[in-house]
């Protein structure tokens, strides 16, 4: 079990993951420096810069740089958009498929940078306030303090809204719609943030799912942040007649029988409010992704079996109608009587050949939990259960690969028990057009029950491989990686036996991790001119391991091997 699987980077980048963050701040800091020298040198708010000084340009272009992040936010998680993208698209290759893997990774970056210019927009209207009411304070001749007096000579004609010395950056904040909207919009931000973190996700997963839904209030408060305008600039019919450059010096030392053009007071307007201009198109989008998940979560879906495993995993074998998958996909399900609102994605279990789909459901949370105990303890109905997918991910690849690696660790074997269940039956249909030529499978498991659900599907390609002469097209190791004295010793007493002690297969199971520069090197030197695609479903910790290992193993010459690392992101 685990969140949308995605991801997947070529092994000749060496730091792949690292690079896309540079690039993406890059981006951002593009973007930042463009819009501030903008609104530094914009004649519009010339006599704005007077009283604010810098602090206007700080808080315009990171205002910029949060509604392009907002922008962009909401579409890593268009799953429906991604698959269509990835699965449908005929311009769709491969290089452009592996960086759509990377949606949730992209989705956390614009989430970095939205909190992070938040807190600059934060701070430099934190400024801003109190150069306005400075200025409004001032009894001086200055320009700054002239024109926050302004508005005694006409209650329109403002460039201050603070219009009292009694005004406080407090009063600001809580009642006006910008500063109310500011800070509705930061406390939810923070708290999207903070419950996203790792392990949050891990233990509280109920947490994370609903305050990851105050987005809604987040987007209704960014879109009506700006709708009054307190940050006003001079309007562009002012701006002709009375041009702020050669006329500043007038408003402030005006002659008594004044006939030049600069004796008319400059006249100001609210900027606009652009937010929702960035926003609309994406929003609009996802609302009928929203729409579209509905609709297929309400089709009807036939639980036809029901089987308990050990180590408490549970596996549901269901039929839909119209579903179709491919290997290594994933869907979300939702049990309403153990949450009406709580959806959760699997990776299948079942083969595209096969007349149902299954999934398996390891105990980690209490979502899972209960969703075991209601199956166990059902009596004459089934619970009923909705799905929503199938959705794409990196494994869908794997025969694309002359050669694969898959590595599963625990209940992370998942997407490969599909793979390797529509391998046995294209070896049963002679299907021909297999461009797979070898399959190197491990599977890393903390105790030894873990192992018994998975034993019977690897005990039939073993029977079905050696009966179609194919018996080297697969070569598996089973790690365990959690083990007792008594669990040693009985395996070295019976070494010699056909079976393994553990499992019951011919393969025997070893005690420990593996070595993964053993293991590369021995698969470049038995594929020296081949492209390797190298799958995981399992932690971040064997991910950088892997990857680095690809990145080692992989030759520099084009004509020689070359590792390609996938990983299925939880």
């Amino acid at each position: 079990m685990g969140t949308a699987p995605g991801g997947g980077c070529g092994s000749h980048v060496k730091t792949p993951r690292l690079k896309g963050k540079a690039a993406w701040l890059g981006i951002n800091i593009f973007l930042f420096t463009y819009y501030f020298l903008f609104f530094d040198q914009d004649e519009r708010y010339f006599y704005t810069r007077a009283i604010l000084g810098s602090a206007l340009a700080w808080a315009r272009a990171s205002a910029k740089c949060l509604n392009f992040n907002s922008m962009l936010i909401l579409l890593p998680v268009c799953r429906n958009l991604l698959s269509f993208l990835r699965g449908s698209c005929s311009c769709c290759r491969r290089t452009l498929r592996k960086q759509l893997d990377h949606n949730l990774t992209f989705h956390k970056l614009v989430a970095y940078a939205l909190a992070l210019f938040t807190a600059v927009h934060t701070i430099a209207h934190l400024f801003n306030l109190e150069r306005y009411n400075y200025s409004q304070q001032a009894n001086d001749d200055s320009l700054h303090a002239v024109l926050s007096k302004m508005h005694l000579q006409n209650s329109n004609k403002w460039l201050n809204p603070i219009h009292s010395n009694q005004t406080t950056v407090e009063y600001v904040a809580f009642t006006t719609i910008p500063g109310l909207t500011g800070v509705i919009i930061t406390l939810a931000l923070i708290l999207m943030v903070t419950s996203s973190t790792e392990f949050i996700r891990r233990n509280y997963f109920e947490v994370f799912w609903y305050t990851h839904h105050l987005f809604i209030i987040y987007f209704i408060g960014l879109v009506i942040h700006g709708v009054a305008g307190l940050v006003r600039g001079q309007t562009e019919e002012s701006m002709k007649e009375v041009h702020p450059q050669r006329c500043a010096e007038f408003l402030v030392h005006k002659p008594k029988e004044c006939r030049q053009e600069c004796c008319k007071e400059p006249e100001f307007g609210s900027i606009p409010a652009e937010s929702w201009k960035w926003v609309l198109a994406p929003i609009i989008l996802y609302i009928f992704e929203r729409i579209l998940r509905i609709w297929r979560a309400q089709q009807k879906v036939v639980v036809t079996k029901v089987v308990m495993h050990p180590a408490n995993v549970l596996e549901l074998q269901m039929q839909k109608k119209g579903f179709r998958m491919e290997v290594g996909q994933y869907i979300f399900v939702n049990c309403p009587a153990v949450s009406l609102l709580e959806w959760h994605p699997f990776t299948l279990t079942s083969a595209p050949e096969e007349d149902f789909f299954s999934i398996h459901i390891r105990a980690a949370g209490d979502w899972t939990e209960r969703i075991i105990d209601t199956f166990q303890q059902q009596k004459l109905e089934t619970p009923r259960i909705e799905v929503d997918g199938p959705f794409g991910t990196a494994s869908e690849d794997v025969f694309l690969y002359e050669v694969a690696m898959l590595v599963g660790a625990g209940i992370g074997v998942t997407p490969f028990a599909s793979i390797l269940k529509s391998i046995w039956y294209r070896f049963q249909q002679n299907d021909q057009t297999l461009k797979t030529k070898k399959i190197y499978f491990y599977w890393l498991c903390r105790d030894t029950g873990a192992f018994a659900w998975f034993n019977d599907l690897l005990a039939s390609l073993e029977q079905k491989m050696a009966e179609s002469g194919k018996a080297d097209f697969l070569t598996y190791r089973l790690f365990l990686t959690g083990w007792d004295t008594s669990i040693a010793n009985n395996a070295a007493l019976n070494f010699d036996t056909v079976t393994d002690t553990v499992t019951g297969l011919r393969q025997k199971t070893i005690f420990g991790r593996p070595r993964w520069d053993t293991e590369f090197s021995a698969l470049a030197t038995a594929h020296p001119r081949s492209v390797v695609g190298v799958f995981l479903c399992g932690p971040e910790a064997l991910a950088k391991v892997l990857q680095r290992s690809c990145h080692q193993h992989s030759s520099l010459d084009p004509r020689k091997v070359k590792f390609y690392f996938n990983k299925e992101n939880f």
